[in-house]
């Protein structure tokens, strides 16, 4: 009888981003707002002033997605927009006071949904699988998609 293939790692990852994605969106919806919209914030906190494109490329959807996003972002007063000094054309965006009280209000829960996540690893394990998957990472921000 031949034997079962295993799934590529490729598939793997889908799958792990894939019920992340599912048990984030669970825990958000109270809020009124996606996993997707959830990073996003969360990449606001950490890199503030950005532009949507940039927003759009560490958030990992579309610029269209990310226009869309960054509207009904503002519409719930999570955002704003400014103009950006050096390039009029580019617009600015920053967290709200609410926006961060929003990504305050679901730190806890968040670090626990990553806990359970990695609840089958050593402390070195989990060192190590983020070190790989910054590699791996890194390795195809190094080529540009076909």
């Amino acid at each position: 009888m031949a034997e079962v293939p295993h799934p590529t790692l490729l598939y793997t990852i889908k799958q792990v981003e894939l019920v992340t994605r599912s048990h984030l969106d669970e825990l958000v919806k109270p809020a009124g707002i996606t996993a997707l919209q959830y990073t996003a914030l969360t990449v606001l906190r950490r890199r503030d002033g950005i532009s949507s494109a940039q927003l759009a490329r560490n958030s990992f959807v579309t610029a269209q997605s990310m226009a869309d996003m960054v509207t009904a972002l503002e519409r719930r007063g999570l955002i704003t927009r400014r103009r950006n000094p050096d390039n009029r054309r580019v617009l600015l965006l920053s967290l709200t006071e609410a926006g961060r009280d929003l990504l305050d209000t679901y730190e806890e829960a968040v670090r626990e949904l990553e806990e359970r996540m990695l609840s089958g690893l050593t402390p070195a394990q989990r060192r190590n699988l983020a070190d790989y998957l910054n590699r791996c990472r890194a390795a195809l921000s190094e080529i540009p998609p076909h």
